[in-house]
């Protein structure tokens, strides 16, 4: 074939063809528009707004794609012209070498040709897949009408604009990054304190126990968010406003149940707005509970903060006549209102907030350690407790520092065993054994990343960096969602993502801080392999909340898989099970490679949805993989091993017990218990009522 005819033909396909197929596409998809713009016309003017506001959504969300499109193929162009630098510098020295090393280079040169051919073959593939599903669903949109769900919506809110993460420029992959000049030691360790403690939120005291124990009570009886977030001709302020204002009720009333004299005193002859101090306490409250328990409050706190979230509106702040948030109370907001910042300086800060780690240790020296960081606690506060600062004081902020080194002993270092574990046992470069090699090729067992080994492992070890590092500044990016959720005048769309209505916002400060974070986690590497794309703002992650809960269930998917490689040594000592181990896997460290192995291969191949939009090597398809990995474990090979490790589920505490039968026994001793007093309740009301009649 001529070079000039060759030029005309694209993957097997003439250029009218294509040229063909372009235009029928085009035609379709605008054919879907004109007719929504037509029946926007010939219906009523709140039935047009609704569905221009949803057009507009729809643009949105269709530049938002565009523009991870656009940064994902840059970020493949870039990574081309590498590795064809590389061929070409490959060539240069087959050249210069002549016939003494022309055999090994030519197999070098082979091998990456091979493999680039492989993963070029696997990327076309899914692309091709991708736009031929994109086509169908086309298809069947202008089939039945171009009538769905998020055509209905029609938001209250005024429109938002959208943050789509991608904003600030990443390092292409394959770059090198310059480290910042190390500061001193000391000096470094100080401002890291003093930054960590401008979001570690104070420890709750008793009184405040006793406001949590009201709103979380008054949070299970309320159904905001079903109330609020539909679809309905009625007015949603009208509706916010009366959420909130049964919500306050509630708590007034629980109030006067818990205390007769503090109930009375809150609500006597008294608006809501009287007492704004009181619920911005309780609210207040809550918010910093969970900061410190990501566990606690699973479905709670979604409905207080969209309550928050609404309550900032200035409509409803007329209509309320008080402001429902407040600033965290933080340990430095304390020190420097009490001017004790100093205390943040010393050194000893750290043995007596550190936590004590048992690690097999003997009793006697976790004791030991214990005292220590105990005397360390009482120095400070007796160095510090002065002036407008008591000792007191001194000692709740290192309770709620150590509070926060204890959810880092059980968050991020999880993380840090995988790391571990990946060093470990296997090589950054090749591996000895193909059957324990992380190389994976998309189409193949589900996966739709093409890597091979040495790929594999930096794309694994830069994912359990950045899970690392998000975790370590998981109090921060908390408190910035906070900020950015329930900033006033940050409206945000009530839209339809896929997975049912969603408040789409924009969260600028969280924003930064992941894109920081992100940086921080390239210099440590010093190279990128994949797309460094952050979802915020948009269908797959619509608001700051939704980021942060995604990213609290890091701990909860490595959590058990560390524990089940901790526990397989255990478990080889009891009768029977050594021999199971050996026959299965040859012996305790085949069980832990063959787990290892295809955790890090399936748990980041990109799977978990069917385009690279939702899913991939982006920053958030990562986790998705990983989510992934999770729901099909039930069908792995080694699933019984973890059974006999005592494993669970990937559910967090409740979902883990070292022992499980004794697990299983408790929690039925536990529901016998109930039983007996609900039992002698009814007893006990059959008696009264008996009397009552005689």
């Amino acid at each position: 074939m001529e070079p000039e005819s060759r030029s005309h033909q694209i993957g097997g396909m003439e250029t009218h063809r294509l040229a063909k197929l372009l235009d029928e596409s085009e035609d379709e998809h605008d054919m879907g528009w004109e007719d929504a713009f037509v029946r926007a016309g010939k219906e009523g003017p709140t039935d047009q707004e609704g569905r221009i506001r949803t057009l507009q959504d729809r643009a949105v969300d269709a530049r938002t794609r565009l523009g991870v499109a656009l940064q994902q193929m840059a970020e493949y162009a870039v990574e081309r012209a590498d590795e064809c630098k590389a061929l070409h510098q490959w060539m240069e020295r087959l050249e210069r070498e002549g016939k003494q090393g022309e055999r090994d280079t030519k197999r070098e040169l082979l091998d990456k040709v091979k493999e680039m051919a492989l993963e070029a073959e696997g990327f076309a593939q899914q692309c091709k897949n991708d736009a031929r599903k994109e086509m169908q669903t086309k298809r069947e949109e202008n089939a039945r009408g171009d009538v769905d769900m998020d055509e209905t919506i029609t938001p209250d809110v005024e429109n938002g604009t959208v943050e789509d993460g991608t904003g600030e420029c990443t390092t292409p992959a394959g770059t090198r990054m310059e480290q910042d000049n190390p500061k001193p030691d000391a000096s470094e360790a100080s401002d890291e304190m003093k930054e960590r403690c401008k979001y570690i939120p104070l420890r709750l005291t008793l009184r405040e126990r006793k406001m949590l124990r009201l709103l979380e009570a008054a949070l299970s009886v309320s159904e905001y968010t079903d109330k609020v977030d539909i679809l309905s001709y009625r007015s949603r302020m009208g509706r916010i406003h009366a959420q909130i204002k049964e919500i306050c009720a509630i708590l007034s009333g629980l109030v006067v149940a818990s205390d007769y004299r503090a109930g009375q005193n809150l609500i006597a002859n008294k608006e809501f707005s009287d007492n704004a101090s009181f619920f911005q306490d309780v609210f207040e409250v809550g918010r910093r509970h969970k900061i410190m328990n990501p566990e606690k409050m699973r479905s709670d706190y979604g409905k207080l903060v969209y309550l928050l979230q609404d309550s900032t509106a200035v409509e409803l702040q007329e209509l309320l006549q008080f402001k429902c948030v407040q600033p965290l109370k933080t340990v430095y907001a304390l020190l420097e209102e009490k001017e004790g910042l100093a205390l943040l300086e010393d050194p000893l800060v750290e043995v007596a907030t550190a936590e004590v780690k048992p690690g097999g240790r003997p009793r006697s020296h976790v004791q030991k350690a214990i005292k220590v960081k105990e005397a360390a606690r009482e120095k400070l506060a007796k160095a510090y407790g002065k002036g407008e600062l008591t000792p007191e004081e001194v000692r709740y902020c290192l309770y709620s520092i150590g509070d926060n080194n204890s959810y880092l002993y059980f968050n991020r270092d999880p993380v840090d065993k995988m790391i571990e574990y990946l060093t470990k046992y296997f090589d950054p470069q090749q591996t000895k054994e193909p059957k324990y090699s992380l190389s994976i090729v998309g189409g193949k067992e589900g996966a739709r990343l093409t890597h091979n080994h040495a790929r594999q492992y930096t794309y694994v070890l830069q994912s359990l960096t950045l899970w690392r590092e998000i975790s370590h500044d998981m109090f921060k990016l908390w408190c910035l969602a906070e900020g950015d959720l329930l900033r006033e005048n940050n409206s945000y769309r009530l839209t339809d993502t896929g997975q049912g209505l969603n408040r789409v916002q924009s969260a600028p400060a969280v924003s930064r801080a992941i894109h920081q974070i992100l940086r921080r986690s390239q210099q440590k590497l010093g190279s990128w392999v994949g797309s460094s794309v952050i979802h915020l703002g948009d269908h797959n992650v619509p608001n700051a909340l939704m980021f942060i809960d995604k990213y609290t269930q890091v701990p909860r998917i490595l959590n058990p898989v560390v524990l089940v490689l901790e526990q397989i040594p255990v478990v080889a000592r009891q009768e029977g099970l050594q021999e199971y181990l050996d026959a299965n896997f040859g012996g305790i460290d085949g069980a832990i490679k063959e787990i290892l192995t295809d955790f890090f291969r399936h748990a980041f191949d990109g799977s978990g949805a069917d385009n690279f939009f939702d899913a991939g090597s982006c920053i958030d398809g990562r986790l998705t993989s990983a989510w992934n990995w999770c729901s099909k474990i039930e069908k792995k090979r080694y699933y019984p091993v973890f059974k006999l490790a005592g494993f669970v589920g990937f559910d967090g505490g409740t979902a883990w017990a070292r022992g499980s039968r004794q697990c299983v026994l408790r929690g039925i001793a536990r529901r016998l218990k109930l039983m007996s007093l609900l039992l002698f309740w009814l007893r006990f009301r059959c008696t009264v009522i008996s009397c009552w009649v005689a």
